[in-house]
Parts: C-alpha cells; sequence; structure tokens
C-alpha cells in the first residue's frame, strides 16, 4: 500500500506505516514465547498500541491523499478486526 505514496515520504510516514505494521506481529509472536501470562499480555497492550499507531498513521495519509477511500476503509477495516482480535485474546489470557 505505502509502494505509491511519494517518494518523499520514504523515511517519513512510508517509513513509521511500515514500522508499525510490522510492530503487531513481533510483539504478539514475542510475547507468546514468554513464561507468563502476564509477560504476554504486555506484549499484547504494546501490539495493540502498534495497531492504534498505525490506525492514526493511515487516518493522516488518507488526509494528505495518499490513500484513497475505498482503499483507506479496506486496511482500516481489517486493522479494526485486528485490534479486535488482539483484545479477545487479551480478555482469554486474563
Amino acid at each position: 500500500m505505502t509502494y505509491n505514496f511519494p517518494k518523499e515520504e520514504l523515511f517519513g510516514i512510508t517509513s513509521q506505516i511500515r514500522r508499525a505494521a510490522v510492530s503487531i506481529p513481533s510483539n504478539i509472536a514475542e510475547g507468546a514465547a514468554r513464561n507468563s501470562k502476564k509477560e504476554f499480555s504486555n506484549y499484547l497492550s504494546i501490539a495493540l498500541g502498534s495497531a492504534s499507531e498505525l490506525e492514526t498513521q493511515l487516518i493522516i495519509s488518507k488526509n494528505l491523499k495518499y490513500l484513497t477511500i475505498e482503499s483507506f476503509n479496506t486496511i482500516i477495516e481489517d486493522l479494526n478486526k485486528i485490534q479486535r482480535m488482539i483484545g479477545g485474546l487479551m480478555k482469554s489470557i486474563k
């Protein structure tokens, strides 16, 4: 999705979006490898924070017209599903 962003944004919002998107599953995986539910829950919380950060960056990208409304809506819908899944997982391990 960020491939078509302006080249001058490569080290700006493009990089931030990519890092936040990678951070979500990375934190889930790291937390799952921990030895306690409390640590796992903490990493899930960090993943949820990264998802919220990504959501904000996508809103900014839409407002800057780097994303079409259609693309934005599709991505946000998927991101919201991921956020709900992380929340459900957090509830299930408590």
